[in-house]
C-alpha cells in the first residue's frame, strides 16, 4: 500500500494545415476567419488564439531566437501595469499590434514592436467582485473574431470590443451576480461562437460552460457539467447519467449549494473531429461526505462529471464522451489543466491523442476520437492512490479517502496539485511535454457539523486552519526545503521525465516552446529563462523584478522575432500559501510589467525599488484562550483565502499583522463588519459573522502576530 506521507511538505492552501507564410491575417473587411484559426500553426507571424494553435501545443516554429544566439536576446521594450495584481495572461499579437488583459479584466493594445500605447479598456469591476473569487482577480486572455477581441470580465460578462479602438461593441452578462460566479479563463472562438466557462466552484456554484453569438452575445447553447436535481424525462442524457453517479437527494436538498463542477480554464479543439475539449473542475463541497453522502454518513458517488475531461459537439453542446481523472474527488482535484492535442507513434499505431497533468498528480494519454485510456502515470510523487488500473481509474489509497475515514490526514498533492492552470507546452520535434509542477501536501481535515454559508467564504468542509504551521522557526525551516518547483520535460510516451530543472519554491510560469531549440518560462525567483529543449541546460535569464506566472509568447514584425512575458507575481500560492513560505526564501513582489524581448535589445527597467517591511508591532494580546480559540476558526474560514494562512501573509494583499487598524477595535470593527473598503475588495462579513466573532478574529491576530515577533526576535539572537 501507498501510505500517506506523514513527513510530507504541508502547504496550507494536428489543427488544419494551410499554406505556410509569415503572416495570416485577415483584411480591413474581413478579419480573423474560421479558416485562419484553423491555420494558424502555419501564420509564423502572429498569435491569435490563445494556446497558439487550436491544439493548444503553445509551440512556434520560428527559430531566429536559437540555442545559438539566445544569449544576445535583450529587453527590446517594457510596458508597467495599473493594477498590483497577479497577471495571468497570454497576449495576442494580430498584425504588429499587440492586446492583453491585465488584473481587474482590464484590456490594453500596443504596438508590437515599440510599447506604443494604442488604446485600453477598463469594464469597471465592482472591487466586491475580488470576495468571490478563489485565487486574486486575474485574467487569462482574450479571443480574437474578424475585428473584434472578446473579454470574460471578472463579475461575469463577456464583452466584444473594436480591436481599433477598444470600444464596446456588446457585452452580455453570463452568470447569476448573484451568486459567487467569475470569470478569470479567455473565451475560445469556433465558428463564429464565443465559448465561455465560469469560476466558483469554492464558494457553491454550479459549473457550465456556454457557447455565444460573436455578433450580438445571444446564448447559443448551455452544457451543464454536474446535474441539480430537477431533471426530468427531457433532460439531457448526460445529465441522467450523472444523476445515477450523485446522492441526488442531498444535491436537490435544502443545504445543497451547487455542486461545483466549474470550467474555468482549460479547452481544445479538433477540427477533424469537430470535437471541443473542456476540463471540469472539483466538487462544492470538497468533502464528498457533505456533498454527496451514503447512508452511514461517508461519501460515496463518481459525481459526474466532476474532475473530468468532457468532449462535445461545438456547433450544438451536445455531449459525446468523458474521462474522470478523479472519480469521487474531494481533495479539490480539478482538472482544469492545460489540454494538449497531438498525433504521435505510440506501440507502432499512430494515435490521436489528448493529453493533460490534472492537479492529482498523474499524466494521462487519451485517445481524442473516444476518450478511450491509453496510458496514465504519475509526473510528482502522491500518496492518494496506488496507481491507476488498466481502465484508467485510480486504485485509491483506503488512508487518504476523508471523506470515509473522517479522520484527518495528510495528502500529496494539495489542493494547489501537482500542476495547476499554468499553461504546459508541446515540442514535436523532441516529443516533449514541458510542465510547470510542483510537490506540496496539505493537512485535510473534515470540520465537523459543517454547514454552507451562502453570503461569505469558503464552502469545503474542511478545517481550513488544520495544516498551519506552529510559531516554530525550525519546523518552519524544515519543511521549506521539502516544497519543490519543477520544470519537468516529459516523454508522453514513455510516460516518464527525460529532464527535470528543480526551484526553490513552486508557483513557477507558464512555458513556451520553439523551432529554436528552446523553451522559456518565468519563476517564482523574479527571473524569465531559455533552457535547452532537449537538455534542460539554461541557456540565458533576465532579472524581472518580480515573478512570473504568466506563459510567454513570441511573434514576428518585420522579419523580426520577438519574445513577449506579462510579469506580475500573485494567483492563488500567492495568497493563500503562509507567507513565511515566500518571504523565508526571498520575498517576491508585484511589479506588474509586459517585458517584450528580441536579440540585441537594450532597453532596461528602472532600478528595483526597496522593499520596505511594515515592522510586526501589535498590541498585547490579552483575549481569552477561548476567544483567540474561536479566532482562529473563523479566520481560517472568512480570511486566509486572501490573507493568508495563520495570519501570515506575503508581499501581494496586505498582511493583517501588520494592518493599522489591529489595535483598535472599532475600525476592525469598521473594515470587517461595516465594509468601509467595500470598494476595494474588502466588502462587510457582517452576514456571516457576529460582531463578537469579528472581534475574536482581531484577538486571534494580535495573538499570531505576537507570537511572530517573539520569533523573529529569538532568530535575530
Amino acid at each position: 500500500m501507498n501510505k500517506l506521507f506523514w513527513a510530507a511538505p504541508v502547504l496550507a492552501l494536428g489543427a488544419l494545415g494551410l499554406t505556410s507564410c509569415e503572416g495570416m491575417t485577415g483584411d480591413a473587411e474581413g478579419g480573423i476567419t474560421a479558416e485562419m484559426l484553423m491555420g494558424a500553426g502555419e501564420d509564423n507571424a502572429n498569435w491569435i488564439t490563445h494556446g497558439r494553435t487550436y491544439d493548444e501545443q503553445r509551440f512556434s516554429p520560428l527559430e531566429n531566437i536559437n540555442a545559438g544566439n539566445v544569449g544576445d536576446l535583450g529587453l527590446a521594450w517594457f510596458a508597467d501595469m495599473d493594477t498590483a495584481r497577479g497577471q495571468e495572461a497570454t497576449p495576442l499579437v494580430i498584425d504588429g499590434k499587440m492586446y492583453l488583459t491585465t488584473a481587474w479584466s482590464k484590456v490594453r493594445a500596443f504596438d508590437a514592436t515599440n510599447g506604443e500605447p494604442l488604446w485600453d479598456y477598463d469594464p469597471e469591476v465592482p472591487g466586491e467582485t475580488g470576495v468571490k473569487v478563489c485565487c486574486d482577480v486575474v485574467n487569462r486572455g482574450l479571443a480574437a473574431w474578424g475585428d473584434d477581441l472578446f473579454l470574460g470580465t471578472l463579475d461575469g460578462r463577456l464583452v466584444s470590443l473594436d480591436r481599433d479602438s477598444g470600444e464596446v461593441n456588446w457585452e452580455v452578462v453570463t452568470v447569476d451576480q448573484e451568486q459567487a460566479y467569475s470569470i478569470t479563463g479567455a473565451p475560445r472562438i469556433i465558428d463564429g461562437k464565443v465559448i465561455i466557462g465560469n469560476g466558483g466552484a469554492e464558494f457553491g456554484v454550479r459549473g457550465y460552460i456556454a457557447a455565444y453569438d460573436v455578433d450580438d452575445g445571444t446564448e447559443l447553447w448551455r452544457f451543464y457539467t454536474v446535474p441539480d436535481g430537477t431533471e426530468g424525462d427531457d433532460a439531457p442524457e448526460h445529465l441522467k447519467a450523472a444523476s445515477e453517479t450523485w446522492n441526488m437527494e442531498a444535491l436537490a436538498g435544502s443545504d445543497a449549494i451547487g455542486g461545483g463542477g466549474t470550467v474555468w480554464d482549460s479547452m481544445a479543439y479538433d477540427p477533424e473531429l469537430n470535437l471541443l475539449y473542456f476540463g471540469v473542475g472539483n466538487g462544492s463541497p470538497w468533502n464528498r461526505a457533505y456533498r454527496s453522502p451514503g447512508e452511514d454518513g461517508t461519501g460515496e458517488g463518481d459525481n459526474l462529471y466532476l474532475s473530468s475531461i468532457v468532449a462535445i459537439r461545438p456547433d450544438t453542446g451536445e455531449y459525446v464522451w468523458h474521462y474522470q481523472t478523479t472519480p469521487g474527488e474531494t481533495w479539490d482535484y480539478t482538472a482544469t489543466q492545460h489540454i494538449i492535442l497531438a498525433d504521435m507513434e505510440i506501440e507502432g499505431e499512430q494515435r490521436q491523442v489528448l493529453m493533460q497533468a490534472p492537479k492529482n498528480g498523474f499524466f494521462y494519454v487519451l485517445d481524442r476520437a473516444t476518450g478511450e485510456f491509453i496510458s496514465g502515470k504519475e509526473y510528482i510523487p502522491q500518496n492518494w492512490a496506488e496507481g491507476l488500473d488498466e481502465n484508467g481509474r485510480p486504485i485509491f489509497n483506503p488512508e487518504a479517502r476523508i471523506d470515509k475515514t473522517g479522520q484527518p490526514a495528510i495528502v500529496m498533492p494539495g489542493p494547489l496539485g501537482g500542476h495547476n492552470w499554468h499553461p504546459m507546452a508541446f515540442h514535436p520535434g523532441e516529443g516533449l511535454v514541458y510542465i510547470p509542477a510542483f510537490e506540496a501536501a496539505t493537512v485535510y481535515a473534515p470540520e465537523a457539523d459543517w454547514k454552507p454559508d451562502r453570503a461569505r467564504g469558503f464552502n469545503v468542509g474542511f478545517d481550513l486552519g488544520a495544516g498551519d504551521l506552529p510559531p516554530d522557526l525550525g519546523i518552519r525551516k524544515g519543511l521549506y526545503g521539502t516544497i519543490k518547483g519543477k520544470l519537468m520535460a516529459w516523454d508522453p510516451v514513455a510516460q516518464e521525465a527525460r529532464w527535470t530543472v528543480e526551484f526553490p519554491g513552486p508557483w513557477n510560469g507558464g512555458l513556451l516552446a520553439t523551432g529554436g531549440g528552446l523553451v522559456f518560462q518565468g519563476n517564482s525567483s523574479s527571473e524569465f529563462a531559455a533552457y535547452n529543449s532537449g537538455t534542460g541546460e539554461k541557456l540565458w535569464s533576465f532579472a524581472a523584478q518580480t515573478g512570473i506566472v504568466a506563459p510567454p509568447i513570441t511573434y514576428t514584425v518585420g522579419g523580426e522575432q520577438y519574445v513577449a512575458v506579462l510579469a506580475g507575481w500573485g494567483g492563488a500560492y500567492a495568497i493563500t500559501a503562509d507567507g513565511h513560505m515566500i518571504n523565508d526564501q526571498a520575498p517576491v513582489r508585484n511589479i506588474s510589467r509586459l517585458l517584450v524581448f528580441k536579440i540585441g535589445g537594450e532597453a532596461a527597467l528602472p532600478d528595483m525599488p526597496a522593499l520596505v517591511d511594515i515592522p510586526l508591532d501589535p498590541p498585547p494580546s490579552r483575549a481569552s484562550a477561548e476567544t483567540i480559540a474561536l479566532g482562529k476558526v473563523k479566520y481560517a474560514r472568512y480570511c486566509a483565502v486572501c490573507h493568508a494562512p495563520a495570519a501570515v501573509g506575503s508581499t501581494e494583499l496586505p498582511d493583517l499583522r501588520r494592518s493599522g487598524t489591529l489595535g483598535n477595535a472599532t475600525s476592525w470593527q469598521a473594515v470587517v463588519h461595516d465594509g468601509i473598503l467595500a470598494d476595494n475588495g474588502m466588502v462587510s462579513f457582517a452576514d456571516s459573522m457576529s460582531k463578537d466573532e469579528i472581534e475574536a478574529i482581531r484577538a486571534y491576530v494580535i495573538q499570531r502576530a505576537n507570537e511572530d515577533k517573539a520569533l523573529e526576535a529569538a532568530s535575530a539572537d
